[in-house]
C-alpha cells in the first residue's frame, strides 16, 4: 500500500491511499494539496466522524443539563433519524441529503410538525459538534424547517366544564380542571405539585424554579374556587405529600382513561388537556388582563409561542370598532 505525506500550516499529515497502484495514489496526493491550496482541507479524522457519533454526544448534553425530552429525542433518533443518518461520515450530509430524507418522511405520511422536531434534533447534534475541541463538524449545512398547519382550535366553554367535572366529581379531577383552564398550567406541572408548594393561608400556588418546562419559577394567587378545592386537595397531608392523590391513596400520574371519558360525556370528544391552556389564555385577554402578565402566569417566554394560541380579544375588536365608526 502506498502512503502519502504533506503538511498544512507547519503540521505534517500521514495517511494510507489504500491503493498500491502508484498512480491512483499520486492523484490522492494531488487531491489533498490541492485541498490544502483552496482552503476545503478538513484532514483524515474529520473524514471518519460518523453521525452516529455525533448523536452519541447530543445524548451525552441531554443527560448534563437534565433535560425532560431525552427519552423523545432518543425515539427519534432510533426509529427515524439513525436507520437513515447515523452510518454516514459527517461530510456526507448535505442540505441535498436533508431535502431527501425530507421528502421520505412526507410520503410515509409523517407531519410536519414531527418532521421539524426530528430535524431540531439533527440540527442540535451538528452544532455540538462545531463547538467541541477539537471540531467534529466544520460546516453546518442547511436544515428546513416546515410549515406547520396542525395548530390546534379548542376550547373549553363553561357549560362543557360543568359536564366535564360532572362525569368524574372527584376533588383530585376537579381540580386539575379548575386550575388548568384558570391558570394555563401544564399537566407536567399540576400532577407534580407538592403541598409545601401550596399555601392555603396565603392563597398562593408557587412552582419552583427548574420545575417547568422553560425553567422559570412561577407564583400565582388562588382564585375562591381554586383555594376551596385546593383545600380538600392538601388536607391532613405533610409537606412532601403529592396534591393530587387518587381515593385509593395512589399519586395521581396519567389521567387520559377518565380524561378521554370525561370529553366524551361533556360533548367534546378529542379535546386535550392542553387546550385548557388556550381556554385560560382567552379568558384572561377577555378580562382584560395584560398580555405580557399573562404570559407570566402561564409560562409562555417568548410572544410568538403565545401568539399561536391565537387569541383574539372581542373588547379590542369592539373597541377598534368604535373608533372606525367614530
Amino acid at each position: 500500500m502506498w502512503w502519502i505525506k504533506y503538511h498544512r500550516n507547519g503540521s505534517y499529515f500521514r495517511e494510507s491511499t489504500r491503493t498500491a497502484d502508484k498512480r491512483k495514489a499520486t492523484r490522492i496526493l494531488s487531491q489533498r494539496l490541492a485541498e490544502i491550496s483552496t482552503g476545503s482541507f478538513v484532514g483524515p479524522a474529520h473524514e471518519r466522524i460518523t453521525v452516529g457519533e455525533l448523536a452519541d454526544s447530543l445524548f451525552r448534553d441531554y443527560r448534563i443539563n437534565g433535560r425532560k425530552t431525552l427519552d423523545d429525542v432518543q425515539t427519534r433518533w432510533r426509529l427515524h433519524l439513525e436507520p437513515y443518518f447515523g452510518s454516514r461520515r459527517v461530510l456526507e450530509v448535505t442540505s441535498d441529503l436533508i431535502a431527501r430524507y425530507v421528502d421520505q418522511r412526507q410520503l410515509e405520511n409523517a407531519q410536519n410538525a414531527t418532521i421539524n422536531r426530528e430535524m431540531a434534533a439533527l440540527k442540535r447534534m451538528f452544532r455540538i459538534g462545531m463547538y467541541s475541541t477539537p471540531p467534529k463538524v466544520l460546516r453546518l449545512p442547511k436544515f428546513p424547517k416546515l410549515t406547520e398547519d396542525n395548530i390546534r382550535q379548542g376550547f373549553l366553554e363553561d357549560a362543557q366544564y360543568e359536564k366535564l367535572i360532572g362525569y368524574c366529581p372527584d376533588a383530585w379531577f376537579r381540580t386539575l380542571v379548575e386550575m388548568g383552564r384558570t391558570y394555563g398550567w401544564r399537566i407536567s406541572e399540576l400532577v407534580n405539585l407538592k403541598v409545601r408548594q401550596v399555601d392555603v393561608d396565603a392563597r398562593t400556588i408557587r412552582l419552583e424554579p427548574g420545575t417547568t418546562k422553560n425553567k422559570d419559577g412561577r407564583e400565582v394567587t388562588m382564585t375562591k374556587a381554586v383555594h376551596a378545592l385546593l383545600a380538600q386537595c392538601v388536607d391532613g397531608k405533610s409537606a412532601d405529600d403529592p396534591v393530587f392523590v387518587r381515593s385509593d391513596g395512589k399519586a395521581v400520574r396519567d389521567f387520559r382513561v377518565a380524561w378521554a371519558k370525561a370529553t366524551e360525556f361533556a360533548g367534546v370528544p378529542g379535546l386535550l388537556f392542553h387546550d385548557l391552556r388556550r381556554t385560560a389564555a382567552r379568558n384572561l385577554r377577555r378580562a382584560g388582563i395584560a398580555e405580557g402578565v399573562i404570559m407570566k402566569i402561564g409560562g409562555w417566554r417568548t410572544r410568538s409561542v403565545f401568539e399561536r394560541y391565537a387569541i383574539v380579544s372581542q373588547t379590542d375588536i369592539a373597541e377598534a370598532l368604535r373608533k372606525l365608526e367614530a
